[in-house]
């Protein structure tokens, strides 16, 4: 994932204070980063052959914008955090548009892993991941963000820890809870 930038950080902070031509100047300098983290989600789940990286950038921006409202980004880091988690919901929707249109959708239930050696595998259950992580959040926050931008985002666990503003050491630790967590709720899925 590209560092932060301070022009980010500035047409962010425009843009949420109610500059809606600061967006005009905002999307050029994130449109790529998004294009690459979506191509990056479309490798890794099947299912999704209609929908185009772009697409699914064009989904979250209308996610993003397309409420009338102007929301509020803190940082960069929370910018690509949004992304990230409207991304993951764009595929859980279609998955569960799927399952619903097909009978149940052709869904072929997957472990998450043998042992959870996320990044997430070729062909999860987006559906029943969505709803570890959604407990996972309950439990804690930011344990589940870190999952998110390791699967969703593919971000190292070096780039987390400079996205989430931690050590290093926190995020490994945080990572290997998730791991375990996870492999025991997938398991009872």
């Amino acid at each position: 994932m590209a560092e932060p930038s301070p022009e980010i950080e500035s047409w962010l902070a425009a843009w949420s204070g109610g500059d809606e031509r600061a967006l005009d100047r905002l999307l050029p300098l994130v449109y790529d980063e998004l294009r690459r983290l979506a191509a990056s989600q479309l490798r890794r789940h099947s299912g999704h052959a209609t929908l185009q990286p772009t697409a699914l950038v064009h989904e979250v921006l209308l996610r993003l914008i397309g409420k009338g409202e102007t929301p509020s980004f803190a940082n960069t880091r929370h910018w690509f955090a949004t992304a990230a988690r409207l991304m993951r919901q764009v595929l859980i929707d279609r998955a569960r548009a799927a399952r619903r249109d097909k009978r149940g959708g052709g869904a072929v239930r997957v472990a998450l892993v043998d042992e959870v050696g996320l990044p997430i595998e070729v062909d999860t259950d987006l559906i029943d991941l969505d709803r570890a992580l959604v407990a996972l959040a309950a439990e804690d926050a930011r344990v589940a963000a870190i999952v998110e931008l390791r699967c969703f985002v593919g971000l190292e666990v070096a780039e987390v820890a400079a996205l989430l503003d931690l050590d290093e050491r926190t995020v490994y630790r945080d990572w290997a809870f998730a791991r375990a967590w996870l492999q025991r709720r997938m398991a009872h899925a």
